[in-house]
């Protein structure tokens, strides 16, 4: 049976429990997620902060996943900033499985 992911895309915030894999940017979200895809690795579920630091954000994360159609079965969306949550939600909820709640 594949091992089973679930990331949490965050560089302040801590995960909520150690069954999730931490990427602290938009680059190392990028590299779990292309692992998981090479090696048939199923990704349970990827939760988005909007803002990585510097310049960093996960929109390049949440635009791979569409580009390669490889999305985790729920995508979850813990950022506080409204308009960065309004645009993961809707290129989610547009090519993606749509925003858990």
């Amino acid at each position: 049976m594949a091992r089973i992911l679930k990331i949490w895309v965050d560089d302040l915030r801590p995960r909520p429990d150690d069954t999730w894999y931490v990427a602290k940017s938009s680059y190392f979200a990028i590299i779990l997620l292309k692992v998981a895809k090479r090696h048939g690795l199923s990704v349970r579920a990827i939760s988005l902060d909007h803002d990585l630091g510097g310049d960093d954000t996960t929109r390049p994360v949440v635009m791979w996943m569409a580009e390669n159609k490889f999305w985790p079965e729920t995508v979850y969306v813990h950022t506080a900033n409204p308009v960065g949550r309004s645009w993961i939600e809707g290129t989610v909820n547009q090519y993606g499985p749509g925003v858990s709640r």
